[in-house]
């Protein structure tokens, strides 16, 4: 039966400082306490462990063996403490953490980079993916939280809301003749339409709101990047379909034209999406409330842009 750490720990000082009371000074006790350790450890092990003079307390030749083996022990222990309390201080650690290519590059990436700067011994692992694609990253603890559209209905989660974002019909020059004025779903989808790939969550939005409205849309062309849709929209290939935000350049200068409709599309929300009850890190943790200004009960993240 192995003897309680405190008495080891009370061993060790004593054995380290070859004085009781010093031992008492560094374990936060009274002297009495240390010495009535040592007596309960000796008893347990049958052993004396020290020789007592009026010089201080001497390792017997039981005690020094003991000593040779709890000194590696305790030496264990405190560069283990040292690590953690470095983690806790983010002096070392991983930021953990999934997100769509659009997302990242639009909206996290700006408070990633100020992070990173900030803690440069952080370790950095982003996975990209799907919504869906990034759930299951979090339910598989391979990340910790993650970036992603709304709505979300999974009772495993915690969803933290940030932003509002406006999603839209984008065309590029060829089909400026339909930016002139509002114009029905119906309309616009009898034109070549780009949208996301079918097991992205902003395809299934926009094909869910125009079935609401009684039009059913497919796409001409399907595509995995919101660049890509930028490109292809302006390229004269077809009216792709992004959120707003994330073309304010090309509509600024031109390259693009929004088509909208007689039918306003509703706004989502961008969420934090992470497991219930899972104690996130410090490195998380700090992300959160710190970079991207979201903790568990508050509604609003920081402002797009």
């Amino acid at each position: 039966m192995i003897a309680n750490l405190e008495l080891y720990r009370a061993f060790y000082w004593t054995a380290k400082e070859q004085n009781v009371s010093r031992a008492a000074e560094r374990l936060f006790i009274t002297q009495p306490s240390v010495s009535h350790a040592i007596k309960q450890l000796e008893s347990e092990l049958s052993v004396h462990l020290f020789h007592r003079g009026p010089k201080g307390m001497r390792l017997s030749e039981e005690g020094q063996l003991l000593y040779s083996q709890i000194e590696l022990a305790f030496q264990v222990i405190e560069s283990a403490e040292r690590q953690l309390a470095d983690i806790n201080n983010l002096l070392r650690g991983e930021l953990r953490l999934g997100s769509s290519d659009s997302l990242c590059k639009h909206y996290l990436l700006p408070s990633l980079g100020r992070f990173c700067n900030d803690f440069p011994h952080i370790r950095l692992d982003l996975v990209h993916g799907t919504t869906p694609e990034i759930i299951q990253n979090i339910k598989e603890g391979r990340i910790e939280f993650g970036i992603v559209r709304l709505p979300v209905a999974d009772s495993s989660l915690t969803i933290l809301e940030t932003i509002e974002v406006q999603d839209c019909f984008v065309a590029g020059p060829r089909y400026f003749h339909l930016t002139q004025q509002p114009i029905p779903l119906s309309e616009l989808s009898a034109n070549p339409l780009i949208l996301f790939s079918k097991n992205s969550s902003s395809r299934r939005f926009i094909q869910d709101f125009a079935l609401s409205q009684g039009v059913a849309i497919e796409p001409e062309i399907e595509l995995a990047s919101v660049d890509l849709l930028i490109e292809f929209a302006k390229a004269g290939l077809g009216i792709s379909f992004v959120t707003r935000q994330f073309v304010q350049t090309e509509l600024a200068t031109g390259k693009l034209a929004e088509v909208k409709l007689t039918e306003p599309i509703p706004q989502r929300k961008i969420g934090i999406a992470l497991l219930k009850n899972r104690r996130l890190s410090s490195a998380a943790t700090m992300f959160l409330q710190q970079y991207l200004h979201v903790e568990p009960g508050r509604k609003n993240g920081k402002p797009f842009g």
